[in-house]
């Protein structure tokens, strides 16, 4: 005799009697029939899905009453702490994977095009626009970095005329939409050049927490997870008829990388050499330095086409 749905869940959860297993299960089974009516197909499948997945969830942990509201409570205060510059839930997806798991569904591999990963919480549109050699660093404190490239397709045919969108943390790992102050610095935009090449003055980056004065940081805690990510700067870059590539590139030789991003963020691809330049080395451009030490980075970019 074939196995019913009620008896396959106790063989799962063998402290489960089959008579308990088949009330859960029609508890399932209802719920998700609610949903038989949804006019939207995908929504329908979202929503059925979610629900066998949640239900299952509750019942392979014999998740208790005090765990339940724990987690209301959690989630509540996430959004309680939620802003319009501090987005916890985008966090909170982040420390669990989730991020780049969704990333990994909708940037499926294709020839030798750039990797993706994690958006995270503090990109702000309409960022400034700057030159190519432009400096993005603004006010920013940290050792000023020469970043260049060039944008192509997976032919290897430059893209004219990309859109470069770039921000990163200051020395003291914080963004600027992280201070009070309304600056604007360590973010700007930029366009390739006919060649398809682009560059622009940054900020070598540093390793630095996500913030972890919240939810997020307390299940951290928690689990005795650091909340550090790796040091990286932060790149978007969009052209007609092209993926969109959200990414960052990685300091090579940061021991952050082998202790883990806190976001698993990092991909072997996106580290880079940040090549470091002796005081006095003559900068790009003929900028004066005065003395400072500096470095100096490539990142080629390769763009997917929007089908794949």
């Amino acid at each position: 005799m074939p196995e019913t749905s009620s008896t396959a869940a106790a063989a799962l959860m063998p402290s489960v009697t089959a008579a308990q297993a088949a009330v859960e299960q029609e508890l399932v089974d209802t719920v998700v029939a609610s949903f038989d009516n949804t006019e939207d197909p995908r929504l329908k499948d979202l929503m059925q899905s979610l629900t066998r997945h949640l239900h299952n969830f509750i019942r392979e942990v014999r998740l208790t009453e005090e765990e339940w509201n724990a987690g209301i409570a959690f989630l509540t205060a996430a959004g309680h702490i939620t802003d319009e510059n501090r987005q916890e839930f985008i966090l909170l997806s982040d420390v669990l994977g989730a991020s780049m798991q969704t990333i990994a569904v909708n940037n499926q591999t294709h020839k030798t095009a750039t990797e993706a990963t994690v958006f995270g919480p503090f990109f702000v549109n309409d960022a400034p626009g700057i030159p190519v050699g432009g400096d993005i660093a603004g006010d920013a404190a940290g050792q000023p970095c020469w970043v260049e490239g060039t944008v192509t397709d997976t032919e290897g045919k430059p893209v004219p005329g990309a859109r470069i969108e770039v921000w990163e943390a200051d020395e003291d790992g914080f963004y600027d939409v992280q201070y009070t102050d309304n600056r604007v610095a360590g973010r700007a935009h930029l366009f390739a050049d006919q060649d398809g090449k682009y560059a622009f003055w940054g900020l070598t980056p540093t390793p630095y927490p996500i913030p972890h004065d919240g939810p997020v940081g307390r299940l951290l805690e928690a689990t005795h997870r650091s909340p550090v990510r790796a040091s990286h700067l932060h790149f978007m870059v969009t052209a007609k008829g092209l993926r969109t590539l959200v990414t960052h590139i990685f300091v090579e030789g940061d021991p952050q990388i082998d202790i883990g991003d806190s976001v698993f963020g990092v991909k072997e691809s996106l580290i880079k050499r940040f090549e470091p330049q002796a005081a006095g080395t003559p900068a790009p451009g003929g900028r004066n330095l005065e003395g400072q030490e500096w470095a100096r980075v490539r990142f080629d970019i390769v763009l997917a086409p929007a089908t794949s």
